[in-house]
Formats: structure tokens, sequence, C-alpha cells
């Protein structure tokens, strides 16, 4: 398996779960674009992702293990889960232990924090039945997208702003918060990455970064990347996705969801 080298970090660009949720979040009524079992499994893995990517963990052979020394990061706590398991699990059991509601408002009051969303609460009876966050700031979701469409396209991705592209640093949970600097448009992916398969050395051509990638691979397994970019080679988009570990890990766990789902249906 190829080293991997974490990146430098940049003090203003969305983790992976931050991308995440901006872009499957209805930028109106501040409502999930998927159902909220999908959006908490794709949270998980875009944990995951991001704990991959400033080389945190990395999968060897069918399991998730956690490297040396890592920089700090936000998911200071899922890291440690990682480090402290006795026995090994595979990116899949990961997902599904790794999921749930407090992970995915956690990641949302921290996008609020910073003015990119806004928490607004509903109220049924004089209580608050929900929360939603509707978009507040256009421009970070606005760099993501020009990114995954250059990388779609083949494109040069233009110098994005700082608000979308270096990875976030977030005193939450009394945790610091995640950076990293994403990879340059020429590098090559590295072992695991989005449109890599393992061991590969052979660059992926006209790809912005891995981050990027990563992005458009959970988006994929969520089933949202269609919604999202309808006029998008979605062919592209599985071969940047293709043998991505995390993303196949929320693909695993969506599908015995769904058929779980559908066992209930016909008792």
């Amino acid at each position: 398996m190829d080293a991997k080298t974490p990146e430098t970090p940049k003090p203003a660009e969305l983790s992976l779960p931050q991308a995440f949720l901006l872009l499957a979040t209805n930028d109106k009524d501040g409502k999930p674009e998927v159902p909220v079992f999908a959006l908490r499994t794709t949270l998980a893995g875009a944990i995951l992702a991001e704990l991959d990517l400033i080389g945190a963990i990395e999968l060897q052979g069918k399991h998730v293990r956690a490297t040396g020394a890592a920089p700090p990061t936000e998911f200071q706590h899922e890291l440690e889960l990682i480090r402290g398991k006795s026995r090994p699990h595979t990116p899949k059991q990961w997902v599904s232990m790794l999921e749930g509601r407090a992970e995915v408002q956690r990641v949302y009051e921290g996008m609020a924090s910073r003015g990119i969303v806004e928490h607004v609460g509903e109220r049924h009876l004089g209580l608050f039945k929900s929360t939603r966050y509707p978009e507040k700031d256009h421009g970070p979701e606005a760099a993501l997208r020009q990114k995954i469409e250059a990388a779609l396209s083949g494109a040069p991705t233009e110098p994005a702003t700082p608000a979308a592209t270096a990875p976030v640093s977030e005193p939450d949970a009394g945790a610091p918060g995640a950076v990293r600097e994403s990879a340059t448009p020429d590098s090559k992916p590295l072992s695991g990455t989005p449109g890599g398969t393992p061991d590969s050395k052979a660059p992926v051509a006209n790809v912005s970064d891995d981050r990027t990638t990563a992005l458009i691979a959970l988006l994929h397994a969520a089933g949202l990347f269609g919604k999202l970019f309808p006029a998008a080679d979605k062919g592209r988009a599985s071969e940047l996705a293709k043998d991505y570990w995390p993303s196949r890990g929320v693909e695993d766990e969506l599908l015995m969801v769904r058929l779980a789902q559908e066992e209930t249906a016909t008792l």
C-alpha cells in the first residue's frame, strides 16, 4: 500500500462531513435532500473519509486501522474509538457504529457557528419539534460545486475561496479542528482514494484533488449525485468513485438498511 503524506492544514476549508451536509441540504428550507437514514449513514462515511485523507486511518486488507501520529481533528472522538478497539472492523461496521443524529447535528452546528447555515427551530404546541439548517452564505457551496464540475469535466480548477477549500478547524465538543491541505491537481491517487485501485500508481487524469473526488464518491453512494448534477457525466462520477473504501462502506450499509426496510414492509 502506498504511504500517505498527511496534508498541511489550511484554516478555512470545509471538512468532508461539512461539505457533504451542505450539498445534501436544501438551500431554502434547510431540510435534507435524502432520507434521514441515508444522510446519517453517508455522514459516517464522510467522517471515515476525512480521517483517511488526513492520514489518521487507513484500510489494511478488509479492516480499518488507525495509523501512527495524525494531525489534530474535530473528529478526534471517532479516531480514538477506532484506535481503542481491540478487534479491527470493516468500513461497513464503522459506518454503522458512527452514524447517528448527534453527529449530524454537531456538524450542522459547526457550520452554523461559521455563518454558512442558519439554525432554525420549528415549534409545535410551544415545543421545538424539529430543527432545520437553511443556507445563509452561498459562497462555500458555490465553490464546492465549481470544483466538482471542474473535476467531472476535466477542466483545471480555479483557485477556490478560503471558505470552501481549506479543511476547517472548529472547537467542537472540546476537540480541535481538523485541517489539511488538499492534494494538487496533478497528484497521483493514493491507495484507496477515489478513482484508484489499491496500490495503484497510475495517475487519475483531470482530477482536481483527492478531497473533491472523495466528495463525489460520497454523493454517489448516497444516491444524491444525479439530483445535484443532472447534466453531469454519471459514468465519470462512477469512475472517480470506483474502489473508494469509505463510500463502499456507505453503500454496503445503505443496502442492508434498505433490505431490512423491505423485509419489514412485507411482514
